[in-house]
């Protein structure tokens, strides 16, 4: 499944799909290319693959991106390779992108194997304090942030989850439970119409 994790900044989705990844080892996160330089900490290829404009630009150009989209005056994008060697690898990808990605996943040739999430903060000034508290941005930082907010809320009715943040022990178990039942749907369950079949093998074999 490709499971898509979307919020307002600060609402607590990278967070969330660190703890998930760390639940489940069958869970790989995609690391999205961004032009946005790195924070302190930040490690290429962990967080982030860090470009250029120049070279997303190219990435664009060759097909490369599974989905991308402008936020907050940075380019990002899901690279396609590393996606596709999970789906042969028979693993789950998480994505912690927004909601104009989360519309391309949903739009593209993965989108029957595409499962969405948005999370929602308790409040809008419980928000502002996550976002203030994290102190890796300036107070100006902060202000577009929360001004862009209302915008990313507003597409909340476009996925499957909708799930409020207000403790996140109690999120994260919300979406084990999503993801567990997501993968016991009928059409993703690899050979049971086979093991169907055996079990009429046997009512034919005791009949015979």
């Amino acid at each position: 499944m490709l499971i898509v994790l979307s919020s307002p900044s600060g609402a607590g989705k990278t967070t969330l799909a660190r703890k998930l990844i760390e639940w489940d080892s069958n869970i790989v996160f995609s690391v999205s290319a961004t032009t946005r330089p790195p924070r302190n900490g930040e490690v290429d290829g962990r967080e982030y693959c860090f470009k250029s404009r120049s070279q997303f630009n190219a990435m664009i150009e060759a097909n490369e991106l599974l989905e991308h989209a402008e936020v907050f005056g940075h380019l990002y994008g899901s690279p396609i390779a590393p996606v596709e060697l999970a789906i042969r690898d028979s693993q789950d990808v998480i994505f912690d992108i927004d909601w104009q990605g989360g519309r391309q996943l949903r739009d593209s040739t993965h989108s029957s194997d595409t499962i969405s999430i948005f999370v929602l903060p308790p409040t809008i000034a419980e928000l502002h304090r996550r976002l203030t508290a994290r102190g890796a941005e300036s107070e100006d930082h902060v202000a577009f942030r929360m001004a862009k907010s209302r915008d990313e809320i507003s597409h909340w009715s476009d996925y499957d989850y909708v799930l409020l943040n207000h403790d996140l022990d109690h999120v994260l178990v919300q979406i084990k439970g999503i993801i567990e039942a997501e993968r016991l749907k009928r059409a993703r369950r690899i050979g049971l119409t086979k093991f169907v079949n055996t079990l009429y093998k046997e009512y034919e074999e005791r009949n015979a």
